[in-house]
């Protein structure tokens, strides 16, 4: 399966060769490095996105139709309110929304046309789909809002099912501590995932001043401030690090990393570590924690302040997790007692009744 380029990047095939370039709406092409992997593609690509030859063009949306719609919400308090860690989701998704649909009129959306038109074409990637439906949903709110429409096309399509990101194997822990030892930018970038739980958009700038005050942070997506302690193993990985930033994690330039940027860059070190397993990704890092942490004994109200969530639901689902696997092994353990303190009702060379024929004399 090709790999998923970023936004606004397109595969050009001429003459039996491929090129990858940045094309914003109907704007002119940007030519980009060939290796979506390296990070010369990532300064390419930043550089792309930066530049005022790659600006479109103003765009005049016909009043009526989603491309209108989702330059008044863009205008709105719900959107210029949200946060800064919030905001460029939100800003990708509805520019793609506004590329393939802007030009759809409010007034002819309904259930089957937003399936058909709007989430079936995304069926291979359901995650998008799902974004998809979570933006259009919430311009369906504001057009209804603003009383461009007076009911919810929406209503009865259900959420695309997508997986849940996993833990990291003890073996995919190993393989990847093989292959990148304490000193290098790979094993301190994991130790920080692992040991502090934080998710790619609070990792890639967290500071020194932040890991040398007990590892405190406020986590982007939910606002919570996580005050932790520095894990034995966090701080080995810290003192083999130098410091040449304010920011403990930095480009081959000196730099801190785009959200994007890091993203790639844990990917390519799971994928140098010989695991191949796609279902292994950098967050299953903040999953493995949890897990942990409730192997270790932690009651859900310290996995919670650890890992920064707002309800104890999420965090008494690894203890749920811990409880049952714990259980398992004492059940087992109990048969085994079972089976050694039963005696046997039979021999093991005679089962049964005797035969007729066997304890006869003969005369």
């Amino acid at each position: 399966m090709p790999r998923k380029l970023p936004p606004n990047v397109e595969r050009n095939h001429v003459k039996g060769k491929t090129y990858l370039s940045l094309r914003i709406g109907k704007g002119k092409r940007i030519r980009l490095p060939d290796d979506p992997t390296s990070q010369e593609f990532r300064d390419a690509y930043a550089a792309a996105m930066a530049g005022d030859a790659v600006k479109p063009e103003p765009r005049r949306d016909e009043p009526g139709t989603i491309g209108a719609l989702i330059s008044s919400y863009k205008a709105s308090g719900a959107f210029t309110g949200l946060g800064d860690g919030s905001k460029p989701g939100y800003m990708s998704r509805l520019e793609q929304i506004r590329i393939d649909h802007g030009h759809r009129a409010m007034a002819g959306l309904n259930k089957d046309r937003i399936e058909t038109f709007i989430l079936d074409p995304l069926a291979g990637r359901p995650g998008a789909a799902l974004d998809t439906l979570k933006k259009l949903r919430i311009l369906i709110k504001h057009a209804m809002s603003k009383g461009w429409l007076k009911h919810d096309p929406s209503a009865g399509i259900k959420r695309p099912k997508i997986g849940e990101i996993r833990a990291w194997t003890d073996a995919e822990l190993a393989a990847y501590e093989r292959r990148w030892p304490i000193g290098t930018k790979q094993r301190t970038a994991y130790a920080l995932m692992l040991n502090m739980g934080t998710a790619r958009i609070d990792t890639h700038l967290l500071t020194w001043h932040q890991v040398d005050d007990g590892a405190c942070y406020r986590r982007h997506k939910t606002g919570v401030a996580v005050d932790m302690a520095v894990s034995e193993d966090l701080e080995q990985a810290l003192a083999a690090t130098p410091r040449k930033h304010v920011c403990v994690l930095v480009t081959e330039w000196g730099k801190p990393f785009s959200v994007d940027g890091f993203s790639g860059f844990m990917r390519d070190s799971i994928k140098a570590a010989g695991i191949t397993d796609l279902t292994c990704r950098p967050h299953g890092l903040r999953k493995t924690l949890g897990r942990l942490l409730a192997d270790a004994g932690c009651s859900a109200h310290d996995i919670m302040a650890a890992l920064g969530h707002k309800t104890l639901a999420e965090a008494e689902r690894y203890t749920r997790e811990a409880d049952r696997k714990r259980g398992g092994k004492r059940a087992v353990v109990a048969l085994n007692e079972h089976r050694a303190n039963k005696s046997p009702q039979t021999t093991p060379k005679r089962l049964g009744k005797i035969a007729k024929s066997e304890g006869k004399t003969t005369s």
